[in-house]
């Protein structure tokens, strides 16, 4: 003989359940703290991933009160070693106002009149990364041919030109009019830059366009990919395309980052 069926137990109600959203700060050192603590586990976090190439790669984050500085990886120093007392603060003209390294005045000139032309964004990535470059050397977009790349589906554009190393302030506009309002731009003969609303943002779409390059030139090289169609692309893009979308897909990179490497923080 069976006993009775015993009662399952009740679902916990969904408010006792965590959730990360992005955090409110009740001053702006303390958003300042924040942006500078994620920037640099970014950065290692692109150490981590091989994106690194010489003294090649930025990313900066605006900085909370002085809208027209941004924080910036200390010039030729590791992307693995970085830490937060390490990043440097410069103006528009490049000029350093906090910090005890240089900064990359080309590469630098370039963030500053994207950073200027889109007052919404936070942060700007930009580095040599292989697959990246790759794409950027055929002059391609991204096609819609997974849930990823979806998200980028007409969000990102190509800057159809290589004009050498030296980048000049006319030069950085003219990139930053390619770009226009979308997240993502394909440099070409160069590689990739992403924005977003926050560092943690910027940093994913970096990851996933890096790895959605990847995934590209290695159907193209096995065969014909098939394309979503406009309407899924669009939809999917509607779905997973938005920043904060981003930010949640980037947390569990900076959960292990900050504590695998809590140096990072000092």
């Amino acid at each position: 003989m069976h006993g009775p069926t015993p009662t399952p137990p009740s679902p916990l109600p969904t408010d006792q359940l965590q959730f990360a959203m992005p955090p409110m700060h009740d001053s702006l050192d303390a958003e300042r703290r924040h942006r500078k603590e994620r920037l640099a586990g970014a950065l290692r976090i692109f150490g981590r991933s091989g994106f690194e190439d010489g003294v090649s790669g930025h990313i900066t984050a605006r900085d909370p009160e002085f809208s027209d500085c941004f924080w910036v990886n200390p010039f030729g120093m590791p992307f693995k070693h970085v830490t937060v007392s390490d990043l440097v603060l410069a103006n528009q003209d490049g000029q350093v106002i906090e910090g005890r390294y240089h900064v990359n005045q080309a590469a630098f000139t370039v963030h500053v009149q994207v950073h200027a032309a889109r007052p919404d964004v936070v942060a700007v990535a930009h580095c040599h990364s292989v697959h990246g470059r790759a794409l950027a050397a055929l002059g391609d977009l991204l096609d819609p041919i997974t849930q990823e790349s979806c998200a980028f589906y007409e969000d990102h554009a190509l800057y159809d030109a290589y004009t050498g190393v030296a980048v000049d302030a006319e030069e950085g506009r003219r990139i930053a009019s390619a770009l226009g309002s979308r997240k993502a731009l394909v440099l070409r003969n160069h590689g990739l830059l992403t924005v977003g609303d926050s560092v943690d943002a910027a940093a994913w779409w970096f990851l996933s366009m890096e790895r959605s390059c990847q995934v590209q030139l290695t159907a193209k090289a096995a065969g014909r990919p098939v394309l979503i169609d406009h309407r899924l692309a669009t939809a999917t893009r509607e779905q997973l395309g938005g920043d904060l979308v981003a930010w949640i897909n980037y947390q569990p990179l900076w959960q292990d980052i900050s504590r695998s490497e809590p140096d990072l923080l000092s």
